[in-house]
């Protein structure tokens, strides 16, 4: 819920704004702890449904966030103030959410907080590996370099995540026309055909059999079965959300043919990556591994890395830690034991990245090739199938009149 407030920050000067909270204590006690001193604040009024559908637009995106990790960069070398970088920064943003964000994060250094604690206050725009990473460079005093290698990594990762999931558009239409006519031949067309052959007494085949009772269940049931898919979707929707239910969609996601390889490639890229861009920000192995388990965005390899942290902790090497696990291929393992050994980690790790995003995208291009033309034959023998059942035994009728 959105408030508007009027108060005075601890130097007495007028601020209006807004702030979003679920409540207006919960705003009221975000504001306090800024040092604001509050004279007024009011929700504002929920928009139209119009304009709740067009704020979907205004989501703030990874790219959105590279681009900012790019100006904060050129800025901070440019050795202009941090307070000034992000007035400037909210005065150019595009959208009205990230310049609010801004604005609130400018708020907050001019009220003396760092910037790391600044951008903590908004986890729903700035992760937790980011804002260690922010962290890292304010004690470095290498803040130019940490938002470069930020954006380093948040553009390559959003490269492979846009990659793959543009390249399942045209499988995923492909899929959802082929529902479509097989629901419109089954509800529409099939019935009036199916009639000719009942009216004619003539003996029907086995599979026309199985069309028309399919086509049947669909007239006369379609609608129980939809409500049942929806609520059974629904459930199944819930159980995800559970611990239970993420660790074992996300294991069965690793063990699909193909697709569990693409999988564990863009993981393992990921956890390479994230890896290697705080190794050079000079931040412990330790919050290194326990950040990556949060970022890394799989319940399985979470398990594996909060587990490695453990071992990090006993004593163990991190190529030891991690070769516990049959999820960790042995050359990454042994590749990391190298680097460890020659204190090179940070650029085997580099290597590593580099090498299975080179992976994730050969599997998608090569996924995507077979994919396309088996789902054109699955749509036309599906279809010729259904219209075969039906007009050969018409045609038979036909032929013995």
């Amino acid at each position: 819920m959105l408030f508007n407030y009027q108060a005075l920050d601890n130097q007495g000067q007028s601020l209006n704004g807004s702030i979003d909270a679920i409540s207006i204590d919960v705003a009221i006690n975000s504001l306090q702890h800024r040092g604001f001193i509050i004279s007024a604040i009011t929700p504002v009024a929920a928009g139209s449904l119009f304009s709740k559908k067009f704020s979907f637009f205004d989501r703030i995106k990874t790219k959105d966030i590279v681009l900012l990790s790019r100006q904060l960069a050129t800025l901070f070398q440019a050795q202009v103030s941090a307070l000034r970088v992000f007035r400037l920064l909210s005065s150019e943003a595009e959208k009205p959410v990230l310049r609010e964000k801004l604005l609130e994060i400018a708020d907050d250094l001019q009220g003396g907080s760092s910037i790391s604690k600044a951008l903590s206050k908004h986890p729903e725009v700035f992760s937790d590996f980011y804002v260690n990473m922010v962290h890292a460079g304010e004690e470095a005093g290498k803040l130019d370099e940490t938002f470069g290698y930020l954006a380093d990594y948040l553009e390559r990762s959003y490269e492979i995540v846009a990659k793959a999931q543009n390249a399942l558009i045209y499988p995923a239409f492909v899929v959802v026309v082929f529902i479509s006519v097989m629901a419109l031949m089954l509800v529409v067309v099939i019935p009036n055909l199916s009639a000719i052959l009942i009216e004619s007494g003539q003996e029907i085949p086995i599979y026309t059999k199985v069309v028309i009772s399919l086509s049947n269940f669909f007239v006369h049931y379609g609608v129980f079965f939809l409500a049942a898919l929806s609520v059974g979707g629904f459930f199944l929707w819930r159980w995800s959300r559970t611990d239970l239910g993420r660790f074992t969609i996300d294991r069965f996601k690793l063990t699909l043919p193909y697709i569990g390889t693409l999988y564990t490639k863009l993981y393992l890229s990921r956890i390479a990556d994230n890896m290697n861009t705080m190794l050079l920000s000079a931040i412990p192995i330790v919050k290194t591994l326990e950040i990556t388990a949060v970022v890394v965005d799989n319940a399985v390899y979470k398990a594996i890395l909060n587990d490695a942290v453990e071992g990090v902790k006993a004593g163990n090497p991190v190529s030891e830690a991690l070769g516990r696990h049959p999820e960790i291929p042995g050359i990454m393992v042994q590749m990391m034991k190298v680097g460890e050994e020659t204190g090179e980690l940070s650029n085997i790790l580099k290597t590593l990245s580099r090498f299975y995003a080179r992976e994730v995208t050969n599997a998608v291009d090569t996924l995507v090739g077979l994919i396309e033309p088996a789902m054109v034959i699955a749509l036309g023998l599906g279809v010729g199938f259904l219209l075969a059942s039906i007009l050969i035994p018409i045609y038979n009728i036909s032929a013995a009149q």
